[in-house]
């Protein structure tokens, strides 16, 4: 089986304390199960390790839903190393994977990653048809000599934190409660691309990115963003949408960098999305347009200025 081959390669040269999950966006919530998992694996002596998957059960499972991620799956290993785990084990999430009973998949755990012990949400489940919650689990852990610990979900402003809220945050435009949320500014990142040339002759050259199509979005409009070239950051302003005014109908995601005129052409670009100012609007002329730009970089540059980059 795929599933087998992958997990014989990590080899552990101890027993581990695992967790397993997607960790789409790495929030405030999965922080907080990660930095439990890392202390209680230093306790007990064994080796901290995070079981991912390539890409959303939901992918496999209900293809037809087409839920957008919020880090892809680079971006998730780069996050969940700063989170003090000592292994990263990335699994193609199949049909075949999908098929596996609870017995099946932690027997597997044991036999490849030696596992002594899962740390969990409290709404975690495992297997065929979600059948392992916790208790399942529990109970199955007796039999099979490992430990279940489940950690209580993370609370900010009476709201569960979880990938689902930073969702609906982002179709809101609300990026603050993305960043209480996450805890970090969400970002973007893309190659620069060519595009029609309207902000140059508009007096705002922009630098359109390529964004993965599955990769969610904010709500349309305006925002104040960091742009990150090079180790440094600039301000800059930043349009999702549709560009209404010249009669467009696919959403892009276009960066006017502030104080920077080098070409990005072919180049990776990061945003860091702070604030949105407003949403997209259609304007009559090129030249209503260019005023109300105008009137966003000023309050664009005020709300950078005094936020920061955080």
């Amino acid at each position: 089986m795929q599933i087998e081959e992958e997990l014989a390669k990590l080899r552990p040269k101890k027993d581990t304390l695992l967790t397993i999950g997607v960790f789409d966006g790495v929030h405030l919530g999965h922080k907080y199960l990660l930095s439990q998992l890392a202390e209680q694996a230093r306790e007990q002596n064994l080796l901290s390790g995070v079981v991912t998957f390539n890409q959303h059960p939901q992918e496999v499972l209900s293809p037809q839903a087409k839920l957008p991620f919020l880090t892809d799956l680079t971006q998730r290993i780069n996050l969940l190393k700063n989170e003090g785990v000592e292994a990263i084990i990335t699994l193609s999430f199949t049909s075949e994977l999908a098929q596996l009973s609870t017995y099946q998949f932690v027997n597997l755990l044991k036999k490849y990653l030696r596992m002594r012990g899962l740390v969990v949400g409290a709404d975690f489940a495992l297997g065929q048809n979600r059948e392992g919650n916790t208790n399942t689990l529990r109970t199955l852990g007796q039999d099979m000599n490992f430990s279940v610990t489940v950690i209580p979900p993370v609370m900010i402003n009476g709201e569960v934190v979880s990938s689902t809220a930073i969702r609906n945050a982002l179709a809101d435009g609300d990026m603050k409660r993305v960043l209480n949320l996450v805890g970090r500014p969400f970002s973007l990142t893309g190659r620069v691309t060519s595009g029609a040339g309207r902000g140059i002759e508009l007096g705002f050259p922009t630098a359109n990115l390529d964004i993965d199509p599955g990769q969610a979005l904010p709500a349309e409009g305006v925002y104040a963003t960091w742009s990150h070239i090079d180790g440094q950051a600039y301000q800059s302003m930043t349009n999702i949408g549709k560009q209404p005014t010249f009669g467009g109908s696919q959403r892009i995601v276009e960066v006017y960098i502030l104080d920077y005129r080098s070409n990005l052409y072919g180049r990776e670009l990061k945003i860091d999305i702070m604030e949105r100012l407003r949403g997209e609007k259609q304007f009559d002329t090129a030249e209503e347009l260019k005023k109300q730009i105008a009137e966003d970089v000023k309050q664009g540059r005020a709300i950078l200025n005094s936020r920061g980059r955080g």
